[in-house]
């Protein structure tokens, strides 16, 4: 081998090293922001939910439409930098991909007036629950989106995705098992609320199952960006979440206006609640289902610390904790995809 080739080789053999040091890098930190966003956003939006101040409360259902909104700005700003910050280019984009193809926009309609209800859901959920018990028993979506991908994309599971899911809706059970110190640790929590939080969750994770597997559905058949898709999920969202801000609590609009109570939590709430969908959407391809799995874990265990410790609304119990055990143990077993045994080394 000559002196040029050996050259060559060693550059090539750097080059790999660094891609293979950069894409572990890639993978850390997509972990990193996926633990931050799902932890920040439940202890928050608990926090918010819970904090006793003068003066009106939120409204849950005007920041789910601010977050609409905020979602669809950061999306349109992505697809400008996708049109290389062109205007013209993005105005021909956001005018063929959606004006023009009003039925491809419509069948965004389902799943986006799913997902308002879920996002208020998740308020209602949070008023109601502590958010250690509130994150765990929400891990049940895996079960639903499994069961909605069974039948509506035509997926197979493996035993091991099948056994933990039977895990998995054990371990949510023994988290919701009553236990004495539970009741004493919250007596300001009626048994009425408790039952009103749990419903909460788990009507949001049908209805996550339900729109995450219609909108990959949706994503598969068609060949929009996600960005494009999220802009017109937002459209429809923010016009389902006004609907409701008017049914609901159009009294109160009208007394104290559209963004009574809102402080600085409030808004730390909303703009994770916008961003984070999209920090997902954008890290998920760097984090693979262990990875997902470490991410989810984590935040559980946080969670549950940061409720003992700072929020001071939970006293995990030893039925809690091997529920807990179990619901991150079924969340590794789903995404474990067991490779064939190569052939054995010989001594």
């Amino acid at each position: 081998m000559g002196a040029n080739e050996q050259k060559i080789v060693l550059q090539n053999n750097t080059s790999e090293s660094e891609s293979q040091a950069m894409s572990t890098n890639l993978k850390y930190l997509s972990l990193g922001i996926l633990v931050f966003q799902t932890t920040s956003l439940v202890l928050t939006m608990r926090y918010s939910r819970t904090l006793k101040e003068e003066g009106p409360r939120y409204l849950s259902s005007t920041a789910v439409v601010v977050a609409e909104l905020l979602k669809i700005m950061a999306c349109i700003l992505l697809v400008y930098k996708d049109s290389k910050c062109s205007l013209r280019a993005l105005n021909r984009v956001l005018h063929d991909e959606i004006l023009n193809k009003p039925m491809e926009t419509l069948k965004l309609a389902i799943p986006s007036g799913i997902y308002t209800l879920q996002n208020n859901l998740l308020y209602v959920a949070l008023s109601n629950l502590d958010a250690a018990t509130y994150q765990v028993t929400y891990q049940l979506k895996i079960l639903t989106t499994a069961l909605f991908s069974v039948s509506m994309l035509s997926k197979k599971l493996g035993v091991y995705q099948w056994l933990s899911l039977v895990i998995l809706m054990t371990g949510v059970a023994f988290v919701q098992w009553p236990s004495d110190s539970q009741a004493t640790s919250t007596k300001e929590l009626s048994a009425g609320s408790q039952f009103v939080g749990l419903l909460a969750v788990l009507i949001a994770c049908f209805s996550s199952g339900f729109a995450g597997v219609y909108f990959e559905k949706i994503l598969k058949e068609t060949k929009q960006s996600v960005w494009i898709r999220n802009i017109q999920l937002g459209f429809f969202g923010s016009i389902f979440g006004l609907m409701g801000v008017y049914i609901y609590d159009g009294e109160l609009l009208s007394k104290n206006g559209f963004f009574q109570g809102y402080n600085k939590l409030t808004w730390i709430v909303v703009v994770l609640q916008a961003l984070g969908g999209l920090v997902i959407a954008a890290v998920i391809k760097y984090a693979d289902n262990i990875l997902k799995g470490f991410a989810t874990s984590l935040s559980i265990i946080l969670s549950t610390l940061i409720s003992y410790f700072w929020l001071q609304d939970f006293v995990p119990t030893s039925v809690f904790f091997f529920g807990a055990i179990l619901v991150i143990a079924a969340t590794f077993l789903y995404g474990y995809d067991p490779k064939p045994a190569g052939n054995p080394i010989k001594a």
